[in-house]
């Protein structure tokens, strides 16, 4: 039965979609998306100790964890720096959970096509919601990040889509603007958490994430052709279990044993790019982290003034991908990563040394521009490699190599900070900015129109 006139509709028809419509309800969608997940962050450390008080024992489990690691780093045992590491180390759990569960997403989307497993992961991702709105207890809490954790792939999707769009420029618009959704929902999102009462939170992420599933959908085409997609999904999930190994995700394991895999010298260059992309983010997540105990330690910046400095960065970045990433043409990826990537060195030398505001300001807008450019970039020059029916492996791996950096990053950085002091730790990463950068200057650049891809 048809219902020509109808604008919400379960199945829509797979043709080639406009660029700018799929764009556009992408960008919608991540920003509901982030927002929900966003609101959290300034309420965490009321909420962990909240937790404390109501003597819950699984959290006083995970506190004399959290108090044993901080003793082996030497942190002072102050208590706002005893809540910015536990809620570091829950995300890096969450991060971990996103490492295990992008590259499936990805190699099942090259299956059954992108709408499909999109809506399956915004479902799980509102069930998380519910799950911590509906109960007080921190092991809710807990579940509903292990629940949000493993359905985080709408994001990996969301760059597998833009790459399934035809030209390179369209690519490289999308990436910049999956870009500034992040960037205004963690600006936003953050703000609108923190003027909201603890018990309402939940909720208004639980509304932002069913208001979000339900307009992915009524209106995201699907954007992969079952003659484009991968041979079958037992074929997808084998290759992706491969990259449940660090080794085999730098390795892209999953796209080198398909059917059609690139050539060798696209491969290498592959490997090379999602190389940097790890690097590039265990760095640069690891100081992110450490920015809240430096501003605290020697600005005395209390959480009101860090919730500025976070919207001043957040700005920055918005504004940044708006005007400049997104207009950078096809083929000038490579030497805009390797410009900001530079920019970084000076930027964390200041934030590191620095004992002046207008020092910290500086090496923040250095830093906000490196850091509005380099993922962007990144991902629109991955987005080329692999045929239509490997791109939601490609994209997953890279996401999952990301989300391992941001696992990883955040603790090695956090003990440095701690064992080796604020100057040599931002010191020390500054100068290995350096590394990926030599990496990049090998590159070969894809060529479009390979037969294999």
């Amino acid at each position: 039965m048809e219902s020509g006139g109808a604008s919400c509709t379960p199945r829509p028809p797979i043709r080639p979609q406009p660029a700018r419509r799929v764009l556009a309800v992408l960008f919608l969608g991540l920003l509901l998306d982030l927002l929900a997940f966003s609101l959290l962050l300034p309420l965490l450390p009321g909420l962990l100790e909240s937790h404390g008080r109501a003597h819950d024992p699984l959290y006083g489990l995970w506190q004399r964890g959290v108090d044993w690691f901080a003793t082996a780093i030497g942190m002072p045992a102050e208590k706002r720096y005893n809540s910015v590491l536990f809620g570091g180390l829950i995300g890096s759990g969450f991060s971990f959970l996103q490492f295990l569960s992008a590259p499936l997403t990805g190699a099942a989307s090259d299956c059954v096509g992108r709408r499909p497993v999109m809506l399956l992961s915004l479902m799980g991702l509102a069930t998380s919601y519910a799950v911590w709105a509906a109960s007080r207890s921190f092991a809710a809490f807990l579940a509903s990040r292990v629940i949000g954790g493993i359905s985080k792939g709408n994001v990996s999707l969301s760059t597998a889509i833009v790459a399934d769009l035809g030209l390179p420029s369209a690519r490289s618009q999308g990436m910049a603007v999956i870009g500034v959704a992040f960037s205004l929902a963690f600006t936003l999102g953050p703000m609108l958490g923190a003027s909201l009462p603890m018990e309402m939170a939940p909720w208004l992420s639980l509304l932002f994430a069913v208001l979000d599933l339900l307009f992915i959908f009524c209106f995201l085409p699907e954007t992969l052709p079952p003659e484009k997609r991968a041979p079958s999904i037992t074929l997808g999930f084998r290759t992706a279990a491969d990259l449940l190994s660090p080794l085999a995700l730098l390795q892209f394991a999953a796209v080198a044993n398909s059917q059609n895999p690139p050539s060798v010298d696209r491969l290498r260059s592959l490997r090379r790019l999602g190389l940097v992309y790890f690097l590039y983010l265990f760095l640069f997540s690891g100081l992110e982290y450490t920015l809240s105990f430096l501003a605290h330690q020697r600005f005395q910046f209390t959480s009101l003034q860090q919730g500025k400095m976070f919207f001043f960065i957040g700005l920055t970045m918005a504004a940044v991908q708006g005007a400049y990433a997104r207009r950078i043409h096809p083929g000038g990826e490579v030497a805009a990563v390797k410009q900001a990537m530079l920019l970084l060195v000076p930027a964390f030398l200041l934030i590191g040394w620095g004992c002046s505001l207008p020092t910290l300001g500086l090496g923040l807008l250095l830093y906000s521009f490196a850091a509005a450019v380099v993922v962007p970039c990144l991902s629109s020059v991955v987005a080329g490699y692999g045929s239509p029916g490997q791109k939601g492996t490609v994209m997953g791996t890279l996401r999952s190599l990301g989300a391992l950096a941001r696992a990883v990053g955040p603790v090695v950085a956090a003990s440095v900070y701690w064992l080796a002091g604020a100057q040599a730790c931002f010191t020390v990463c500054a100068g290995l900015f350096l590394l990926p950068v030599l990496l990049l200057r090998k590159l070969r650049h894809p060529t479009p129109g390979l037969k294999a891809e």
